[in-house]
């Protein structure tokens, strides 16, 4: 009887046991961060991307949690933060800035099972990845607007620092206004930060000064254009849509579009293929456009940015395709060459139609 007793006992637990609810361990979420060298709240590149890491949210949901570093100095500081975020279990880091370049390499030798991705450098690494935006097109259909737009036939630059990615940015600028006016003329001003509202609105103050009426600038805030509007010229927005900021000065904004790219990332990593191989986007990838063009431009200008952009995203239409001259004069590319990458990101000369130095 005990033996029997025992034995139902055995079978109610088990029967118990069967018609209880199974307990599901959902996958913990992806650990993301990103790495930034000016506050969310600039406005422009900071403010993009941090867009971008948003639109991967929405993307994802619960699949991914994320963590942000504003405002990150580069060189030492840099190092010691993305170290930490590796150190707290982050799987893939995000570091957005081009001086971020050498501490993201060397951090990523200490945590060989992290995924970095580096936005704007040159070198890379078994778990380190390059990823870029070919501003230099938006760029290129920002100054043929400038062109149309120019009453004095001086442009203006706010450069941040005198490296490829900045470089080429002014020669498009300056190519597309002499695709419309060939006595068109560019003046620089280089501020050495990337992020400093004082300093880019004192460069803006003194390329309007120097008699330039269409201004873009290659630096983090909405400085510059709103120093345009305050003096009565024109400007565009740079890395997001800056319309609200000044709209009376505004004719259009070379904004960058990083969600796509994040989502694709995370994406790939949480199915086990990371995606390792470098990503230079340009608008046919949707990852930059020219946006928000004022309806106060010509209309003529209108229809040839209109057909250039069309041209730049089937390929058709390459930003950097000779005859190119350089400011001394000289025959930097032959009429029907074109760039390649490489030449494209090691660019170190100014382009016929800019003025001064590019300095060393």
């Amino acid at each position: 009887m005990k033996t029997w007793k025992h034995a139902a006992a055995s079978l109610a637990g088990a029967a118990a046991l069967l018609a209880a609810p199974l307990i599901s361990h959902a996958a913990e979420p992806l650990k993301m961060a990103w790495v930034y060298v000016g506050p969310v709240g600039d406005g422009g590149w900071t403010y993009a991307h941090d867009l971008g890491r948003k639109a991967a949210m929405k993307a994802l949901g619960d699949k991914i949690s994320t963590t942000i570093v504003e405002s990150v100095p580069e060189g030492a500081d840099s190092e010691r933060v993305i170290r930490d975020l590796a150190a707290k279990g982050n799987k893939i880091i995000f570091t957005t800035s081009f001086g971020y370049m050498e501490p993201t390499l060397k951090v990523a030798k200490a945590f060989p099972k992290v995924d970095f991705y580096h936005a704007t450098g040159f070198k890379s690494d078994k778990n380190v990845t390059i990823y870029n935006s070919r501003m230099y097109e938006p760029a290129y259909l920002a100054g043929i607007i400038a062109g149309h737009v120019s009453k004095k036939g001086i442009l203006g630059f706010v450069a941040s620092f005198p490296i490829p990615e900045v470089v080429r940015n002014i020669n498009a600028y300056t190519m597309g206004a002499r695709s419309v006016n060939p006595k068109i003329t560019t003046k620089v001003v280089w501020v050495n930060t990337w992020y400093d509202p004082g300093k880019e609105r004192q460069a803006a103050e003194a390329l309007i000064g120097q008699g330039a009426d269409v201004l873009l600038q290659n630096t983090d805030s909405s400085a510059v254009l709103q120093t345009a509007q305050d003096k009565g010229v024109n400007a565009f927005g740079w890395d997001s849509d800056m319309t609200a900021y000044a709209p009376k000065a505004h004719l259009g904004s070379a904004i960058e579009i990083w969600g796509g790219y994040y989502t694709k990332v995370a994406e790939a990593a949480i199915a086990g293929k990371p995606l390792k191989t470098t990503v230079w986007g340009g608008m046919k990838d949707g990852m930059n456009d020219l946006v928000s063009i004022s309806p106060n431009i010509p209309a003529a200008a209108k229809a040839v940015v209109a057909e250039k952009a069309a041209a730049i995203k089937s390929g058709k239409v390459q930003v950097f395709t000779g005859p190119i001259k350089g400011s001394d004069g000289s025959i930097k590319l032959a009429a029907g060459k074109t760039l390649t990458d490489k030449e494209i990101d090691s660019v170190n000369y100014y382009v016929e139609g800019v003025e001064g130095q590019l300095p060393k």
